[in-house]
């Protein structure tokens, strides 16, 4: 199983409303830089991935996974090779994580979070999961 971050502008789409498209998902779509889509063509059935307010709130606030692998993206235009993958939230972090916190923690630095900032969809180490869900008081 992998680990992803997938970010999200909650005027567009937020945590709330993945949580209420239930077990079915929704389609992750939208991505239009190369190596986000990229990582979505990596995304498997099963891999798990923290979803992350962007804009004001910059902050880790909920556990969702793959349930569909990569299609193409029904928002691209015909002939764009965008994809889209299905994700469903599983769970809200008992305490969001924020940028800062991240960004604060040595052990941290190297995540592609704090590297590349603007990516939107970001492959997460085992050991960065681990301690974002120690962080967000959650076991891993």
């Amino acid at each position: 199983m992998a680990y992803w971050l997938l970010k999200s502008e909650p005027k567009e789409w937020s945590w709330d409303q993945q949580k209420k498209s239930g077990r079915r998902g929704a389609e992750w779509d939208g991505v239009r830089n190369f190596q986000a889509r990229a990582n979505l063509r990596k995304m498997k059935k099963g891999d798990l991935g923290f979803f992350y307010h962007t804009g004001d709130e910059k902050q880790v606030v909920g556990i969702g996974d793959v349930l569909q692998e990569h299609f193409p993206d029904p928002s691209a235009k015909k002939g764009e090779p965008w994809v889209a993958v299905t994700t469903a939230a599983i769970e809200p972090l008992p305490k969001p994580v924020t940028l800062a916190a991240i960004k604060a923690e040595p052990k941290l630095k190297n995540m592609a979070l704090v590297k590349y900032a603007r990516l939107s969809v970001q492959p997460v180490t085992n050991e960065e999961w681990k301690l974002v869900c120690k962080m967000a008081g959650l076991k891993a």
